[in-house]
């Protein structure tokens, strides 16, 4: 049995990120109900933006828990609040205001689980660095959501209090703040509002830059214990991108891309699995000669890189809409996600 990096550090990431991703949901459907609520048309349109961005972001935790390869569950502790939250905001028994304010601090929540998420993976390794990346997208947008929620909260408080309606000069103040919060920021990972998820390229490119990180990483390290780590997780990672292109990707490609060149890519990978077998047989202790298969493998791994960066994201480009490539990439991550699961799901606690 081949060694992987899935010590408890990561472990402990894995299982934050299978929390965000339950609270994802939530969030969506507490949206999904608000927006029924809720009569003033203004406020409805702000939902319905959160709920768009928050579908979108749902995509991206998917597939940056895809990335980071240790499927988990959430804690019970979670599953439990979880439960009886939605049982809250489904019920009758809190104002519209109550609600919204629940939702608020779901957004906190996620914001602050988000940021810490991030700042744990800098003490674990660059390449969790790497995988985890585009969650910086989500904080940022649940932050600008927050400043928004805030506004929303105002309105609706005075008038529950009152009757009468808020000064408007609030959604001012809440408009600079949320500039300021996503101005800073940039969104490369969800890019434009119309797109649901990322594309299938976006996603193949996500998994090569990680394995070409840990071949750095392992590649500058003189201590076996970790040498045979990095090479545990390039096992893992390779193995199951090669299995779920095989099963999604080049099956649906080959009509357009051609016989000849898809059965290349299938070949290409039966040798790096060949290679990845003859690896996990040597001793890393004997540092030349296993860096040295490394280094073959690396050469290997990016001249099917290399290939399918230039003319097989091509001919995606050229014969499928963004809607079709979107759609493929939800298929590779769900492929990816069953594969991982089939190497041990941390558990809830």
């Amino acid at each position: 049995m081949v060694a992987t990096l899935d010590d408890t550090k990561r472990s402990a990431i894995a299982i934050k990120l299978a929390e965000l991703k339950a609270l994802q949901q939530l969030i969506i459907e507490n949206e999904e109900q608000l927006i029924k609520q809720v009569s003033d048309q203004e406020i409805a349109d702000r939902l319905r933006n959160f709920l768009e961005d928050d579908r979108k972001n749902l995509g991206v935790l998917e597939t940056v828990i895809g990335q980071y390869g240790i499927q988990a569950e959430p804690e019970k502790t979670i599953t439990e609040m979880i439960k009886k939250v939605r049982e809250l905001q489904q019920g009758s028994k809190l104002s519209l205001y109550d609600k919204v304010f629940q939702h608020e601090l779901l957004k906190h929540q996620q914001v602050m689980t988000g940021l810490t998420v991030h700042k744990a993976a800098q003490k674990v390794g660059a390449d969790v660095m790497l995988a985890i990346g585009p969650l910086n997208t989500i904080n940022f947008e649940n932050r600008a959501h927050q400043e928004q929620l805030k506004g929303v909260l105002e309105i609706l408080g005075v008038r529950e209090l009152t009757g009468q309606d808020a000064d408007q000069g609030i959604w001012a103040r809440v408009q600079d703040a949320m500039a300021a919060v996503s101005g800073v920021f940039g969104s490369a990972v969800t890019q434009t509002t119309d797109k649901k998820d990322m594309n299938i390229q976006d996603v193949i490119r996500l998994d090569h830059g990680k394995v070409n990180t840990l071949f750095t990483e392992l590649l500058a390290s003189n201590d076996p214990q970790k040498i045979q780590e990095f090479f545990g997780q390039i096992y893992k990672d390779l193995s199951a991108h090669a299995e779920a292109e095989e099963q999604v990707v080049y099956p649906r490609v080959r009509p357009f891309y051609g016989q000849n060149d898809t059965q290349e890519l299938y070949d290409e990978q039966a040798e790096m699995k060949k290679m990845l077998e003859q690896i996990k047989g040597l001793n890393p202790s004997n540092m030349e000669q296993f860096k040295g298969k490394i280094k073959q493998l690396m050469d290997a791994v990016g001249d099917h890189i290399r290939q399918e960066e230039s003319s097989m994201f091509a001919a995606i480009r050229n014969n499928l809409s963004s809607e079709q490539s979107e759609q493929l990439a939800t298929e590779f991550k769900a492929a990816k996600t069953e594969i991982q699961k089939k190497s041990g799901v941390v558990g809830a606690k």
